[in-house]
């Protein structure tokens, strides 16, 4: 399914050199692994450095909530993958899986007896990476991590920016990827049968099929999987002991998002990175053509406005549900235009949400786009809202539904009004 029909011109389940394809980003003007971060944990950090806040050790979790509640970051949010595919692999299992949780523009993983990994946004860098140690007797600090993290969300998984991903693996009874059965990195346009490979899933979903709850019985490429016994799953408490969590859950409708959103956030990256690296080049000089630069932008806008479009979002065929209070909260926290109207409503019927619009045209990293870009992304944006062709009418993002997004963005994005202001 195509959203735009008009010519448009640590995570994952690792937290982790240098790209191998695209911009160089440990070069000017990124200088990734030299440059002072400014995002949501370096500020944090810095109160901490000067006292002005604390964080209490509490239980087996550690820091764990501690981190969350400064951060913001949601306990409902919480996912779970017992793959082994971490950096701590050797602490993570079908009875130890991994917990990640994660608001607009952090996201954090938790190991039972292993470090805090973070991963968050920030406006020039993309994805910065963190370390907590859970050690009660040292003071909490987050301590950043570069090439150690970089070699699998630095890479071309993550488009070769600093990134983030989530894949789905066909993991072994221990959880060790089957390498020879594949693995999928996965985003809203997977089909769901391809999805949650090595990942715990509550919720229900009609006769849709997914991999998730489920491990292959040895160590072998399977001929067929039968995982009727994974599916529509609402209680894992036979599973793993789940009072080890701060929730029993592995909400379905989150990790739907989450998928969703590592994948923005590295177009967002991988884009950004493009555009400023070839202004940088003019600037200095270099043999950049205005019609080259135009180009270069043009390309970047172009996957930015797909992606915030949600093009070739896989379709449900069934109803969507979640276990837990995820949809809810997310939700709650949109920004609505004077008819109460949000980017973060859910449909969970036809599609992921009502309004087929990403959220994260309201964040922060978009915000911090070079503006010849944010212009760019714009326009193209105005276009597919404004095509109103009934021959070329998606049924399923019909004319009505993007005026709707259109009004929204006007009442809800810095800059959207005048950008696209006849």
């Amino acid at each position: 399914m195509s959203l735009i029909r008009v010519p448009v011109a640590l995570l994952g389940v690792c937290l982790l050199s240098v790209a191998n394809a695209g911009v160089n980003y440990e070069e000017e003007p990124i200088n990734y692994s030299e440059a002072t971060p400014e995002n949501r944990v370096s500020r944090l950090q810095q109160r901490l450095g000067s006292r002005e806040v604390t964080l209490e050790h509490r239980g087996p979790q550690g820091y764990l909530r501690a981190v969350l509640a400064a951060l913001e970051i949601p306990v409902s949010s919480q996912v779970l993958t017992f793959a082994r595919t971490s950096l701590q692999d050797d602490k993570i299992g079908p009875r130890t899986p991994r917990a990640i949780y994660f608001s607009d523009d952090v996201h954090l993983g938790y190991v039972q007896g292993g470090l805090l990994e973070i991963a968050v946004s920030d406006r020039r860098l993309g994805m910065v990476f963190y370390t907590v140690s859970q050690d009660a007797g040292k003071p909490a600090s987050f301590q950043r991590r570069t090439n150690n993290c970089l070699t699998c969300h630095g890479a071309a998984r993550t488009r070769n920016v600093p990134g983030v991903l989530v894949r789905s693996v066909h993991p072994d009874p221990d959880g060790h990827p089957v390498i020879s059965a594949g693995s999928f990195v996965t985003t809203h346009a997977s089909p769901l049968a391809q999805r949650w490979g090595g990942w715990y899933v509550t919720g229900t979903h009609g006769d849709q099929r997914h991999l998730g709850n489920f491990t292959l019985p040895d160590n072998k490429k399977p001929r067929q999987i039968d995982n009727a016994a994974g599916q529509n799953v609402t209680d894992l408490s036979g599973r793993f002991d789940v009072g080890q969590y701060l929730s029993p859950h592995s909400d379905l409708v989150a990790l739907m998002v989450l998928e969703h959103q590592t994948a923005t956030y590295n177009v967002l990256t991988q884009a950004g990175f493009e555009v400023r690296s070839a202004l940088y080049e003019q600037d200095r000089g270099a043999t950049v053509t205005e019609a080259e630069l135009q180009q270069r932008i043009d390309k970047s806008a172009e996957l930015v406005a797909k992606m915030l479009l949600f093009e070739g979002e896989a379709s449900l065929t069934a109803s969507i549900r979640g276990t837990s209070e995820f949809a809810a909260e997310f939700a709650a926290r949109g920004r609505r235009d004077s008819r109460g109207r949000s980017l973060r409503e859910f449909d969970l019927a036809r599609r992921m949400f009502r309004f087929p619009c990403s959220y994260l045209i309201q964040s922060d990293a978009f915000a911090g786009l070079p503006e010849p870009l944010r212009q760019a992304v714009f326009r193209r944006l105005r276009a597919a809202l404004n095509n109103d062709q009934s021959a070329t009418d998606d049924p399923l993002f019909t004319a009505k539904e993007r005026r709707a997004v259109s009004e929204i963005l006007s009442e809800t994005v810095p800059g959207w009004s005048e950008a696209v202001r006849p």
